[in-house]
């Protein structure tokens, strides 16, 4: 259970890098930000950074005895196609201005769904837990979001979005060496 919650936290922690950088975004379009919005925007991502990995897990499941040897590779290509697809906009040096305007709950649910979409794949990569590894999983990955994204803010609020790029990054790094991770552990242990 111990490896279960090591690669939840690495998972969240890279799943979260998009909602990061859009929380710091946030901030920094709204530096007098109120902690109940702070808290919204951070519980609203980590609801759907958990959501959409259950989702993924549940279809995964109901599939995995018939294709239990390829999960593995699936990790592998899922989550490195995933972290690369990041690093690369992270490092795209051109970057959009935002209007600032407050953020209305309307899009902080669609900047919700678009953050977390990927992870929905991320799903299928550990449809061979147990229920109560894939619950603790999600539940882990939807609390390390919840917090990234409070810092994400703060930080938004604070340095601006020069570390967006890079949480992007970071995130994308950490999605890649998980998935080899997940293929060197399922494929030869």
């Amino acid at each position: 259970m111990i490896d279960v919650i090591i690669i939840s936290i690495l998972l969240g922690v890279g799943l979260a890098m998009d909602a990061c950088a859009v929380s710091m975004a946030n901030g920094l379009n709204e530096p007098k930000m109120k902690i109940s919005k702070v808290l919204l925007i951070a519980g609203c991502f980590g609801v759907f950074q958990g959501l959409m990995p259950f989702i993924g897990y549940l279809v995964g499941m109901n599939t995995l005895t018939k294709i239990e040897w390829i999960i593995p590779w699936v990790a592998l290509a899922l989550l490195s196609f995933i972290g690369l697809k990041m690093i690369i906009e992270g490092r795209k040096e051109e970057e959009t201005e935002q209007e600032k305007k407050s953020l209305t709950f309307r899009l902080l649910i669609i900047q919700s769904i678009a953050t977390s979409i990927d992870a929905l794949t991320v799903g299928f990569t550990i449809s061979n837990y147990l229920l109560k590894e894939a619950i603790a999983c999600v539940l882990i990955i939807a609390f390390v979001t919840f917090i990234i994204c409070i810092l994400g803010i703060y930080i938004g609020k604070t340095f601006g979005t020069k570390l967006g790029n890079k949480a992007q990054i970071l995130g994308g790094l950490i999605l890649v060496l998980i998935g080899l991770e997940i293929f060197i552990t399922g494929v030869f242990f």
